[in-house]
This record gives structure tokens, C-alpha cells and sequence, in this order.
């Protein structure tokens, strides 16, 4: 395939908005492989390994785990090249994140003691049969801001980890099924999970790990408890939601466990340059919006690489108790509010899951190359429909 087919940073921002970043068109075969490289050359020699999701709540957990054990990495290293991409042209503004498998680069700082394994919902059956691959005898493992499907995708990997002998630690604020929680418990793993309409699980890492962490930790904790419960009552948690999504997880994790919240210029310069072209992308993806009455609820539908969870927010704000934001890479988010509070269960029914206010899925409608791309020329159309089908379910029930 040309290059250029899939490079859309000289696009206009109404197309660029339509399709999925170029990571999206690396093939899954050759991702694995590389994965599986990543995640052997970061546990080896390891003394404990975090398994996290990749968003400023999980990544806030890394910093805290780091700063326990004596293994943050030095943040000039990673200051300085952010001053220089600042200095040598700005950055791009596409607003995805680095997609995995498209730069080759050796990173360019130390490998901590405590190795970061950036994951997710979808991904935590292979990271934890890739921890346990590769993590040596004693290794101690702590796995952050997930809630697994089933236990049956990961029961055999996870105690693979417990019979490693080192602590097994599993911190989280999602809606835990009782079944699901005590076989994880049954397993050997210290499991605690925060009440996730008080905490998120930076506060559950806190109050859990044995150490009397720096004042600026537990502002830390509370700024990203703002954005992570959508509080929205400090300007700064919108400040680290963007940095995370925006910066790698070493990255992100190094500068918050040395300032905290109080993110230095360079970050904040780098942020909101980066927030122009996330305006835009908001702006259109509510202008594409269109609203459904499903019984009591007004449900907004929208379509477009965007940050939605502002889209969401301008949709509230427009009178609608529900929104769904369709991506390009066949996902959604689905977004509620103080009317409409069983997104988890509206995500549960087309493969997904979560909050009662927020949650995602990817329904399960792609079959081939020519899905994906009525998918697009459709602006998810199929998507919608499905989505809107589950909101129904829930009248008929």
C-alpha cells in the first residue's frame, strides 16, 4: 500500500476526522510480534511489573508504584526532547495518539525497575500470558485500571503470576460482577477496588500501597479523580487527560511522578498547541451530531476521531441524557448523565463494558475491508443503528 493513502496529516481536517489513524492499517499479526518484544525486553530483570491502562488514571497509578519503589526514571531525559520537538517545528496536531508499531526508535531513556506494560479491557488476556512468559521467579506484579471480562480468559495467565511468588496486586475502580471478584481474590491476588462514583484508581493505589507518599501524590490523585469521574471542578485535570492521550506512557508517567499536577511550561506549551486542532475536531463531530428520542431518553449520536468526552459534554449541555461518539476504528464511547445512568449496561450488550456514565464497546459488525469502509463513507451508520437497538433493549425491559 502507497504511504500516502494512509498518511493524512495534509488532509483537510473534515477527511482527516473520517478515517482512523495510519496505526489502524498495521496488521494485528506483526503488531502481536512486536508486542510480545516490548513487553519481554520490559519485564526482563524487572523487580515488579505494572499492567495499566493507558489513560492519565492507570498511568497515575505507574508514577505512584515507581516512586514506592525507588524506580522513577530521570524526567530531564524526557523534558529535553519535548523542548526540542516544541523547538524544531511544533508538533503534529493529529489528535490520535502515537500509534504502537510506527516508530522503530530505540526509546530514549533507562528501562525502570518497575516495568510499564500499557494495556486495556481488550488487551488484558495477552498481557498478562505475556507478563507471565517472560517476568523472572519473584517478580512482583500489580495490574491497574482494568476490570476483565471473565475470569476464564485470564485464570490460567494470573496464576501463572501467583506461582511466581512474588505479590500479585490488582487495583480498580470499575463495576466488578461478585463472581468475577471472588475468583480473582481465590486466585492469591490482593484485589481492591474503590467505589467508582467516590475513586478512581490513582485514590485506590494511594490508600493501598504501603508507603507515606509527598503531599503533591494526593493532589495528583484528586486532579485525576476530576477527570477520570467527570467532576470537571479543576481546569488541570483536563491538562492531564490531554497529556496522557497525547504523550507516550513513559512519558506521562515520569512527569506526573516529579510534579504531580502542577505540570511544568514545557508541558503546558506542548498541551495547547495540540488543543487547537482538538477544538476543531469537537466542533465537527457535535455539528454531524443527530439526537433520538428511546423512550424517556434523548440520546445523541455522532460520528469522527474526536475527544469524547467533550463531545459528550456539548451534548449534555444540548439537552441530550445519553451520547454515543461512533470512531472510525469501529469502536464508541457512550457517554451519560445524571438522566441516564446505565451506559455499562447499553455497552454490555455489543461486546464493551464500564461505567454507569461512561463506557465503550466495538461491536462486533466488521467482517472485512468493505465493512470498514462503509463504515467510514457511512460515518458509521451500521455502528449507530446497532448501538441505538441496545438503548431500546433497555425500554422494552
Amino acid at each position: 500500500m502507497d504511504d500516502e493513502l494512509i498518511e493524512v496529516d495534509d488532509l483537510s481536517l473534515h477527511r482527516r476526522s473520517l478515517l482512523p489513524g495510519k496505526g489502524f492499517f498495521y496488521p494485528d499479526s506483526l503488531e502481536e510480534d512486536r508486542t510480545e518484544e516490548r513487553v519481554a525486553e520490559a519485564v526482563d530483570g524487572a523487580e515488579a511489573v505494572v499492567i495499566t491502562d493507558s489513560d492519565a488514571d492507570g498511568l497515575g497509578c505507574v508514577a505512584l508504584v515507581r516512586e514506592a519503589r525507588d524506580a522513577a526514571l530521570d524526567v530531564a531525559t524526557f523534558e529535553e526532547a519535548l523542548a526540542e520537538e516544541m523547538a524544531d517545528g511544533e508538533p503534529e496536531a493529529d489528535e490520535e495518539p502515537a500509534d504502537e508499531g510506527e516508530d522503530d526508535e530505540p526509546e530514549p531513556h533507562e528501562r525502570s525497575t518497575v516495568a510499564l506494560v500499557a494495556s486495556g479491557p481488550g488487551d488484558i488476556e495477552e498481557s498478562l500470558e505475556l507478563v507471565a512468559a517472560y517476568a523472572e521467579v519473584g517478580t512482583d506484579v500489580f495490574v491497574c485500571d482494568i476490570c476483565p471480562d471473565s475470569y476464564e480468559y485470564i485464570a490460567e495467565d494470573l496464576e501463572t503470576l501467583v506461582d511466581l511468588g512474588g505479590e500479585v496486586r490488582w487495583f480498580d475502580h470499575h463495576q466488578w460482577g461478585a463472581d468475577l471478584e471472588r475468583s480473582v481474590r481465590d486466585a492469591g491476588v490482593d484485589l481492591v477496588i474503590g467505589d467508582s462514583e467516590e475513586e478512581c484508581t490513582t485514590d485506590v493505589a494511594l490508600r493501598s500501597l504501603d508507603y507515606e507518599f509527598d503531599e503533591r501524590y494526593a493532589e495528583l490523585a484528586e486532579v485525576t479523580r476530576d477527570h477520570d469521574l467527570w467532576l470537571k471542578r479543576d481546569a488541570r485535570s483536563d491538562d492531564l487527560a490531554d497529556y496522557a492521550y497525547w504523550s507516550g506512557p513513559e512519558e506521562y508517567a515520569t512527569i506526573v511522578g516529579e510534579y504531580g499536577a502542577a505540570l511544568p511550561e514545557t508541558v503546558l506549551d506542548y498541551v495547547a498547541h495540540r488543543r487547537v486542532e482538538k477544538e476543531q475536531r469537537i466542533e465537527a463531530a457535535v455539528s454531524r451530531a443527530n439526537r433520538r428520542q428511546i423512550g424517556d431518553w434523548t440520546v445523541g449520536f455522532t460520528y469522527g476521531r474526536c475527544s469524547q468526552n467533550e463531545v459528550a459534554e456539548a451534548l449534555r449541555k444540548d439537552g441530550c441524557d445519553a451520547a454515543v461518539i461512533v470512531k472510525p476504528s469501529g469502536s464508541a464511547s457512550i457517554r451519560g448523565s445524571e438522566g441516564f445512568e446505565r451506559c455499562h449496561e447499553v455497552a454490555g450488550q455489543v461486546n464493551g463494558g464500564g461505567h454507569p456514565k461512561a463506557a465503550g464497546c466495538k461491536p462486533d459488525i466488521y467482517d472485512d475491508m468493505l465493512d470498514m469502509a462503509q463504515h467510514w463513507t457511512s460515518e458509521g451508520r451500521t455502528a449507530r443503528t446497532v448501538i441505538r437497538r441496545a438503548f431500546e433493549e433497555l425500554v422494552e425491559e
